[in-house]
């Protein structure tokens, strides 16, 4: 059995644990080594669907030190007239990038692939090779960073909740691809962003609405892309701040907040006339909702319970389907519901979100607090959690934390300047275009509606939830 030391040990060499480490190389000299069961970084992106894009900006994802796409804007599709979203393969090959070019030839990052992270005793960390099974024990003299505790749950990855009989051609959204024959229909199961995405796969690939039925246990809440856009549309993301903190000053309730949002036009819904009671923060553009909106063979029974040869059983009734037809499950929640917990403990950091809805920037931040010369408590005053319930009454709640928090970082000019300077933050370019007017203005707006926001919303616990902002 070898022997290594490191300063901080980092399990996972996905979006979150590359973009911590590449902010730690710039706040501190400390020595890292990354460990991964997966042969190259990228995460959960190895194993997502084939279609799958980014939901944010490619502009604000990745690693601070380099830049992932061309911030071009799109001209046609339906991302038009936003900058352009990464895909799977774009952003895998983008990280290994980032580990050959950037991390390794710093001299102070060791990868170790194909590897499993065992934890055999409270400091007892070991590395286990999945090719040859040699075992190497890890002395880390600051911290293990779990950078998997947030991991998306994907359906490629996970059986369904849910019984299915043998003679049911059931699969992921993976597998679309790979149809030899045209089905007699499809039945896409899941309410969430995965679900759009397979939906408007089929449509974009010429398949009738009529063919399609879609399995919604609940309607969600989903946030219009077009607010989200950074550097030269970076006036779309202050009105975004702003809009949050006018409707957070005057609503009594997390439902009354989703209507107001909605009424500011940040919020969207698939059906007018379903309220949605979920909200897990996707985006999606309205030329998306159109054409999701011409699926009319929607099923609202209840979860499914088993799929058998004549169709499916719901907690709340039996929908029949023709024989052949295809189901495709995407039931997985993609972001996770976890167990909230202190960021900084004496021996750990345990990455979650602290800016909501962007990983990548959320870890960037959590490096550069772990930089401070402060104690965990300290720390962790600073980088409130941000844990996603999926239910729409949470989202006072998470705005009053989020905002409070997030002030708090504001006062700390060394985290507040690489904040606002990074490309990681979605409200990139604002330094850049503050004195514009069509920026100018939603600043103002931003400032008044905030300060009475902060004034109205009951001040957090240090173990609170944070919310759905950002800060800029």
């Amino acid at each position: 059995m070898s022997r290594v030391e490191t300063d901080y040990l980092v399990v996972g060499a996905g979006a979150t644990g590359m973009a911590f480490v590449d902010s730690l190389l710039k706040h501190t000299d400390a020595e890292t080594i990354i460990v991964d069961r997966r042969d190259l970084p990228g995460g959960h992106w190895h194993n997502a669907y084939p279609f799958v894009r980014l939901h944010q900006a490619a502009s604000c994802y990745g690693v601070s030190s380099t830049d992932l796409g061309a911030n071009r804007i799109d001209t046609f599709g339906h991302n038009e007239g936003m900058y352009e979203l990464s895909s799977a393969a774009e952003i895998c090959h983008y990280f290994a990038d980032v580990m050959e070019r950037v991390l390794l030839p710093s001299g102070r990052v060791r990868f170790f692939n194909m590897t499993e992270f065992r934890e055999a005793g409270p400091g007892d960390y070991r590395l286990v090779s999945l090719l040859t099974g040699k075992e190497t024990t890890v002395h880390v003299r600051r911290r293990l960073v779990d950078a998997t505790y947030m991991e998306p749950d994907i359906p490629s990855r996970r059986p369904p909740a849910y019984e299915v009989d043998s003679d049911v051609t059931l699969i992921s959204p993976n597998d679309l691809v790979d149809l030899a024959s045209a089905p007699a229909g499809f039945t896409v199961i899941g309410a969430g962003k995965t679900a759009m995405d397979a939906c408007t796969w089929l449509l974009e690939r010429g398949v009738d609405p009529g063919s399609i039925s879609w399995v919604r246990s609940r309607d969600g809440w989903f946030i219009d892309r077009s607010w989200t856009q950074p550097l030269d549309l970076v006036h779309t993301r202050v009105r975004y701040q702003s809009a949050w903190a006018e409707a957070a000053a005057n609503a009594s309730s997390g439902r009354e907040l989703a209507r107001d949002l909605e009424d500011a036009g940040l919020f969207l819904r698939l059906d007018e006339h379903t309220e949605p009671s979920a909200f897990r923060g996707a985006t999606i553009s309205k030329s998306e909702l159109l054409g999701l909106a011409s699926i009319e063979r929607v099923s609202r029974a209840g979860r499914v319970q088993r799929i058998h040869s004549a169709g499916l059983d719901f907690t709340e009734g039996h929908e029949s389907r023709p024989h052949g037809e295809i189901y495709v499950d995407c039931t997985a929640t993609g972001l996770r519901t976890i167990e909230r917990r202190p960021i900084f403990e004496a021996d750990r950091l345990t990455m979650q979100y602290v800016t909501p809805g962007y990983a990548c920037w959320s870890a960037g931040i959590l490096a550069a607090v772990e930089a401070l010369d402060e104690d965990d408590e300290a720390k962790n005053h600073l980088s409130l959690p941000v844990v996603y319930t999926g239910r729409v009454d949470d989202l006072l709640t998470f705005t009053s934390a989020f905002m409070h928090s997030s002030e708090r970082r504001r006062s700390r000019p060394g985290l507040a300047g690489w904040s606002a300077d990074t490309r990681l933050n979605p409200a990139r370019g604002l330094r850049d275009r503050a004195h514009l007017p069509a920026v100018s203005s939603e600043l103002a707006r931003l400032e008044h509606w905030q300060a009475l926001a902060l004034s109205t919303l009951e001040q957090p616990h240090d173990s609170g939830m944070a919310s759905l902002g950002t800060e800029s």
